[in-house]
C-alpha cells in the first residue's frame, strides 16, 4: 500500500492541457505621431505611482490621494481582488488531503450471556475515529484550477489599478475644467472691468458733445452682456465641483474648491516605446492574464478524460471503560483508495473541451483588441498635444493683435475719427479669442492627462500580485 501512494504521489506531477505561452500582440515599432516633435520631460525626479504630481498644484495632489481612500467604485474593485485571492486559496486547498476526527459517547442498554438483563443493564461505549480523504491531482486538474484561479487574482489586481487610473483621471479631467472655469470668470471680470472704463470714456464723450448717446447705450449694452455671461460662469463650475466630490467619496455639500488660476504649463511624460504599453497599461495586463486563466481552465477540463483517483484512511478506538480505550483490543483501521472515470457521458467532455478552447480563442482576440486601443489611444493624445501646441502659438498670436487693434480703435474713438461700433467690434472679437485661448490651455491640459492614463499612469506589471494570488509586498508565510 505504501508503495502504491507513492507511485500516485510521483504521477501527480503531471498535468494535462496545454502550457499558457503569451500570444503575439499587434505592436508597432514606433509611435507615429512621435516623428517630427520632442516631448518635454519636467518633474522627471517625481514619483510616477502619484502620477499627477507632475502638475505641481498641491490641490490637485490632496484631491487625488482621497481617490484611493474614499472612492466608492475603487473600494468595489478592491473587494472582488480580495475575493479573488480568497479563491485561490479554496482551489490551492484541494491540493491537500482532507482529516476529520469524531470522538463519540454512547450509553444504551445491553444484554448478558444471550438473556436480556432485568430492566436492561446499562453500559457507556467511547469511541475516537479519524478519516483522511485525499483526492491526488494525478492528471493536474486541481493545480490547473489554482492556476486558473491564481490568475484571475492577478486579473482582479488589474482591474483595480484600472479603476483607480480611471478615476484618477476623471478627477483630474474635471479638476483642469473646473479651473478653466475659474479662469474664464476671472477673464470675464477683466472684461467687465474694461467695460466699464469704456462706458465712463463714452458718457464723457457724449456729456461734451463729441459723441451721440447710441454710443452710451451702445457701451452699455456690451458691459451688461458680458455681467450676464460672467454669472452663468457659475453653473458649470459648481457641477464639476460636485464631480469631484463624488470621486473623492464625498457628498457634494462636503467639499469646496477654492478658485485658482489654470495652470500655464502642460508637462507631458515621455511615451517611451509601444511595446512599453505591454507593461505599463492594467486593462493591457488584465487581458494578458485572462489569457492565460482560460489557457488553465482547457487543462481542467482535459482532466475530464482522465479518472479520478482518490485515497481514503479510517482510524477508530471503540470500548469501554475510557480509561482502556486506547487498547490494541480497541483498533479498528482500514485503507482504500478508488478511481472514477465516466464511461458514457453523451460527449459532454468533448464539448467542456471544445468550450475552453473557444473561450481562450476569444480572450487572445480580446487581449490584442485592447493592446490596439492602447495604440490609438496613445497616438490620439499625441496628436492632439502636438496640433493643440501649434494652434496656441497661433491664438496667442491673435489674441496680442487683436488687443493691439482694441487700443488702436479705442485711441481713435477718443479723438473723434471713429464711430465706437469699431471699438465694439474690436473688443468683441478680443474678448473671443481670448476665451478660444483659454478653451485650448484646457485642452492642452485634458489631453495631457489622456496620454498620461494612456501609457498606464504610474502602473506596471510588476506590480500585480505573485502566481499565489498575494500582493508582492507583503511576505509569503
Amino acid at each position: 500500500m505504501k508503495r502504491y501512494i507513492w507511485i500516485c504521489v510521483l504521477l501527480s506531477g503531471c498535468m494535462v492541457g496545454p502550457d499558457y505561452k503569451r500570444p503575439d500582440a499587434p505592436i508597432s515599432p514606433e509611435f507615429k505621431e512621435i516623428d517630427g516633435w520632442t516631448i518635454a520631460r519636467p518633474a522627471d525626479d517625481m514619483d510616477k505611482g502619484a502620477w499627477w504630481s507632475v502638475y505641481q498644484d498641491p490641490e490637485l495632489d490632496r484631491l487625488e490621494r482621497m481617490v484611493e481612500v474614499s472612492n466608492q467604485n475603487v473600494k468595489a474593485a478592491e473587494a472582488q481582488y480580495r475575493n479573488a485571492t480568497a479563491l485561490v486559496a479554496q482551489a490551492r486547498a484541494g491540493l491537500f488531503p482532507v482529516v476529520a476526527l469524531t470522538p463519540a459517547v454512547t450509553r444504551g442498554a445491553g444484554r448478558s450471556g444471550g438473556a436480556t438483563s432485568g430492566g436492561g443493564a446499562t453500559a457507556t461505549t467511547y469511541s475516537l475515529s479519524g478519516t483522511v480523504a485525499w483526492d491526488l491531482d494525478v492528471w493536474g486538474r486541481i493545480r490547473r484550477q489554482v492556476e486558473a484561479n491564481a490568475a484571475a487574482a492577478q486579473v482582479s489586481a488589474a482591474d483595480l489599478a484600472n479603476a483607480k487610473l480611471s478615476a484618477q483621471a476623471t478627477l483630474a479631467i474635471d479638476y483642469f475644467d473646473l479651473r478653466a472655469e475659474d479662469a474664464l470668470a476671472q477673464l470675464l471680470q477683466e472684461t467687465v472691468d474694461n467695460d466699464r472704463r469704456a462706458l465712463s470714456i463714452t458718457q464723457n464723450q457724449y456729456r461734451a458733445g463729441t459723441s451721440s448717446s447710441i454710443d452710451y447705450v451702445t457701451a452699455l449694452a456690451q458691459l451688461q452682456t458680458v455681467q450676464a455671461q460672467l454669472v452663468a460662469v457659475g453653473i458649470q463650475r459648481q457641477q464639476y465641483e460636485h464631480a469631484i466630490a463624488v470621486l473623492t467619496g464625498h457628498a457634494p455639500a462636503e467639499l469646496a474648491i477654492a478658485p485658482a488660476p489654470l495652470a500655464t504649463e502642460v508637462p507631458v511624460l515621455p511615451p517611451g516605446l509601444p511595446a512599453q504599453l505591454l507593461q505599463r497599461r492594467p486593462d493591457i495586463a488584465a487581458a494578458e492574464r485572462a489569457m492565460q486563466q482560460k489557457n488553465a481552465l482547457i487543462g481542467v477540463q482535459i482532466a475530464g478524460y482522465y479518472p479520478a483517483i482518490s485515497l481514503s484512511a479510517l482510524g477508530e478506538y471503540a470500548g469501554n471503560p475510557l480509561s482502556k480505550l486506547f487498547s490494541e483490543a480497541n483498533r479498528i483501521w482500514s485503507l482504500g483508495a478508488t478511481a472514477t472515470e465516466a464511461a458514457f457521458n453523451g460527449g459532454l467532455t468533448a464539448a467542456n473541451v471544445s468550450a475552453a478552447h473557444a473561450t481562450y480563442d476569444a480572450a487572445v482576440a480580446t487581449y490584442r483588441q485592447t493592446v490596439l486601443t492602447g495604440l490609438q489611444q496613445v497616438e490620439d493624445a499625441l496628436s492632439d498635444l502636438r496640433i493643440l501646441e501649434a494652434q496656441a502659438k497661433a491664438q496667442a498670436i491673435a489674441v496680442a493683435s487683436t488687443a493691439k487693434a482694441v487700443s488702436a480703435t479705442m485711441n481713435a474713438y477718443r479723438a473723434g475719427t471713429i464711430p465706437y461700433t469699431t471699438v465694439l467690434t474690436e473688443q468683441t472679437q478680443l474678448l473671443a479669442n481670448r476665451q478660444t485661448a483659454l478653451a485650448i490651455q484646457q485642452s492642452r491640459l485634458v489631453a495631457s492627462v489622456a496620454l498620461i492614463q494612456a501609457l498606464g499612469g504610474g502602473w506596471m506589471a510588476a506590480d500585480l500580485p505573485d502566481g499565489r494570488g498575494r500582493d508582492p509586498a507583503v511576505p509569503l508565510p
